[in-house]
């Protein structure tokens, strides 16, 4: 989903926190597009959420957008890794290390970011900061969050029109407000369109320190204990850990629901796509660039930009050849974003 010029006109709304590579072991890639002067010219900064790129979900989601604006604008850009065990003033000093090289926008991708990108913003005020699935106050910070709860909806809607043994799953990463709406669109979703559909949900951690959006070993362990219990379709919003899910999902002959990323496209997660049946997609790549673009026209983002799904900044993807050949599933899943655009159906965030 790369609709720009959509989201250029709605009140869009993603954050991200970018991290220098001069500090507590981050790693930094860009190009180099300045004539060899040394003084290159420098654009967009992202600083990945737990689990990194190679994530094939949120994370790389945010670099696809990193690499658009790099191509587009023909500067040098920076991406950097998460470390282990960071604190809130890591956090600090990497943003604050980007915005003194240069770098603009500097974006946080995940909520974790909030404590220290408002610390940071003030300190910069001439540098754009964005920060993913968060709100974060200051004139010179856009907050892109999304309507995950209304894709999830959609998904739980598709899964109760697939499982055969009225039983379905759902894997959040870390028992936290933001994957709660995940849980709360999903089995809205699955209860409207069969009451009789028993949801199975279970967090893999309190806390994302504990590994819950980084262990791929946790959530393959949490699908098939979801498997045993007769699930045959398990949606996850588990960053990493969601590659665990598909994996047992994949494995045991049931249906995987991915999640931010189309994840049926997903070249590391080819081996296991027949068994994607959807993906609920949030349009990060398009939000990161569209912070990027506003930043070189001169009229940068700022304020809570809200993604949903009559923006498209929230969807349910049909790659999977195999979603049309279930019965009914094509049609119920449009009558209910009708009804979400059209305010007919509220769906419930917690």
């Amino acid at each position: 989903m790369r609709r720009i010029s959509r989201l250029a006109r709605v009140a869009v709304g993603v954050a991200s926190l970018a991290l220098a590579a001069t500090a507590c072991g981050g790693t930094s890639t860009g190009s180099d597009s300045g004539g060899g002067d040394g003084k290159e010219a420098k654009g967009l900064a992202i600083a990945y959420d737990i689990g990194g790129k190679g994530d094939q979900s949120f994370n790389d989601a945010a670099y696809a957008g990193l690499q658009r604006a790099e191509k587009k604008y023909g500067y040098k850009s920076a991406d950097i890794e998460p470390t282990e065990g960071e604190t809130d003033a890591d956090k600090e000093q990497r943003l604050a290390s980007l915005a003194k090289q240069g770098y603009n926008p500097v974006i946080g991708v995940g909520f974790a970011y909030g404590p220290a990108m408002e610390a940071v913003a003030a300190k910069y005020p001439d540098t754009t900061f964005g920060i993913v699935d968060s709100v974060v106050e200051g004139e010179n910070v856009a907050s892109l969050v999304f309507a995950e709860h209304e894709a999830s909806y959609l998904a739980g809607v598709a899964a109760a029109k697939a499982t055969k043994t009225k039983t379905v799953g759902f894997v959040g990463g870390v028992d936290v407000p933001l994957i709660h709406k995940f849980q709360a669109g999903f089995e809205q979703g699955v209860k409207d369109t069969d009451p009789k559909v028993k949801v199975i949900s279970q967090y893999l951690t309190q806390t994302a320190e504990e590994g819950g959006f980084s262990s791929p070993d946790k959530g393959r362990a949490a699908a098939e204990g979801q498997i045993e219990k007769k699930a045959d379709v398990v949606y996850q919003a588990a960053g990493l850990s969601g590659q665990g899910v598909i994996e047992a999902a994949a494995k045991a002959g049931v249906w995987a629901i991915g999640v931010d990323s189309d994840q049926y496209k997903q070249e590391a997660l080819a081996a296991y796509k027949d068994h994607i049946l959807t993906s609920a997609t949030k349009d990060i790549d398009g939000a990161v660039y569209a912070l990027a673009e506003s930043v070189q026209d001169g009229k940068p983002l700022s304020g809570v930009r809200t993604f949903d799904l009559k923006s498209d900044g929230v969807g349910l993807s049909d790659s999977n050849p195999k979603f049309a050949q279930i019965a009914g599933a094509q049609d119920a899943v449009a009558k209910a974003k009708e009804g979400i655009v059209a305010g007919t159906i509220k769906v419930r965030s917690e």
